[in-house]
């Protein structure tokens, strides 16, 4: 078990106009204190752990407090160097002001680890030499990410020179300021940088979802077959243009990747509409629909739907995964109250009647609130496994700011079978989770390489 962690951590160091070194003997100074301070007096200091390096590059003020509040999640889990840069060219003079920040995580089981957050301020031309500032505060034998939280300066010496001192680099293609262009080279920088470079891309693994909902369809023996029947593919997407095609290419990449299907020719047409032609085994076509249709409640390009149609051994199939699909409901009977009033009679006008009337009504309350899913269920005629929520669900945001819980509903019609529905809530999104996610899982991820390229096949040629 844990402390609470504070809403703010400690600043234990601050400074204006200062060196590189002087960071480091700044942060030297108070590891050292904490180790002191946190040894009994017959042990000796216990060595501090650190399973990795993140470092997090920021331009603006929102992308600063987003690197402090995610990085500082993540440290305070799995101890780890937090560097934040934020990157300031244009103002004068240039100059380096720093801040040292600890939070102190107390276990019952284990000591105590304290979690620094360095951030520096870069003023004017310093910051065109970002490995130069952060080589020197990087510790020795523990894996080094560079998130960069908006667009890379792809092709400028700035991140090459970055990338060579960094075991793999972090982006979200979702925030690319041109998503389409910048989307074309961080392909190219994937395929081009040295084989030891990781890059990974939270785009990804919003899709990670859709992707096991996909992959659980066919995964039962009975359907491996329906893999070599696919012969229609489409998915709506929020948002028009190219540039809210990423995730939709992404995700398509991963399917003609994994498939062995070969780009034939894509033709784009009026309101986001793109008609795609795959060839499979034998020359076998598979035709793929992107559509623009629009979502108020989603980010822009984020999928809304993805449906999958063919046929194999004689049986036709189709598979249909919704987000957060409009149901009708059925107005619920009145359960309020009122209803108790026929359901238990007073049994006489005095004060034991009301009495015992009071306690029967408390009871069948009580029923309600045990069965309240199952009546939820007789009310509305959603079907079993579709849980009343606590509140209205409202899906309403802004673009990449905090998700709130999603609801994917997967139909499912074999033959002539009834449609089988499932219905899946997926737990909000924030940025810590779908970073450490990505970290977790590793940065060099062949899956995820073959499925850039191939989406970026794909987005050249439409």
């Amino acid at each position: 078990m844990k402390t609470m962690i504070k809403p703010e951590a400690d600043v234990a160091w601050q400074a204006e106009d200062v060196t590189v070194g002087d960071v480091l003997e700044a942060v030297s100074n108070i590891r050292k204190k904490f180790a002191l301070a946190e040894a009994q007096d017959a042990e000796l200091p216990h060595p501090r752990p650190c399973v990795m390096t993140l470092v997090g590059v920021a331009v603006t003020d929102a992308e600063e407090r987003r690197a402090q509040r995610t990085t500082r999640a993540i440290a305070n889990h799995h101890p780890a160097q937090v560097i934040v840069v934020r990157d300031q060219p244009r103002l004068r003079p240039g100059r380096i002001d720093a801040t040292i920040s600890t939070d102190a995580i107390r276990s019952e089981s284990a000591c105590a680890v304290q979690c620094e957050m360095i951030t520096l301020h870069v003023r004017g031309a310093a910051g065109e030499h970002l490995a130069a500032l952060v080589d020197p505060l990087l510790p020795s034998g523990v894996p080094t990410y560079l998130w960069w939280l908006g667009t890379p300066p792809f092709g400028k010496q700035e991140l090459t020179d970055a990338l060579k001192i960094c075991d793999s680099l972090v982006v979200d293609s979702s925030r690319f300021e041109a998503p389409y262009r910048s989307f074309l080279e961080l392909t190219h920088l994937a395929s081009s940088s040295h084989q030891n470079l990781g890059v990974g891309d939270l785009q990804w693994w919003r899709l990670e979802s859709w992707r096991e909902t996909i992959a659980q369809f066919f995964s039962p023996p009975d359907r491996r077959p329906f893999l070599n029947g696919i012969a229609e593919i489409g998915v709506d997407y929020a948002g028009e243009g190219r540039a809210n095609r990423v995730a939709a290419a992404l995700l398509i990449g991963w399917m003609a990747s994994t498939l062995g299907w070969k780009l034939q020719r894509a033709a784009a047409g009026t309101g986001g509409t793109v008609v795609v032609h795959f060839a499979a085994e034998g020359w076998r076509p598979v035709q793929v629909a992107l559509r623009s249709v629009p979502k108020q409640h989603l980010a822009q390009g984020e999928i809304s739907a993805v449906r999958l149609v063919g046929a194999a051994g004689g049986k036709t199939f189709q598979l249909t995964v919704l987000r957060d699909p409009d149901r009708v409901r059925r107005v619920a009977p009145d359960i309020g109250a009122g209803a108790f009033q026929s359901l238990v009679p007073t049994g006489g006008d005095d004060e034991a009647g009301f009495e015992i009337a009071q306690r029967k009504a408390a009871w069948h309350r009580d029923v309600l609130h045990q069965n309240l899913d199952n009546l939820h269920h007789t009310a509305t005629g959603d079907p079993p496994g579709e849980s009343r929520p606590p509140h209205p669900a409202v899906f309403v945001r802004d673009r990449r700011h905090e998700e709130n819980t999603r609801v994917l509903l997967t139909l499912i019609d074999i033959g002539g079978a009834d449609t089988l529905r499932h219905v899946q809530h997926v737990e909000p999104e924030d940025e810590a989770t779908l970073l450490l996610g990505l970290l977790s899982h590793g940065t060099h991820d062949p899956v995820f390489t073959r499925s850039l390229a191939a989406a970026a096949e794909l987005m050249s040629a439409i």
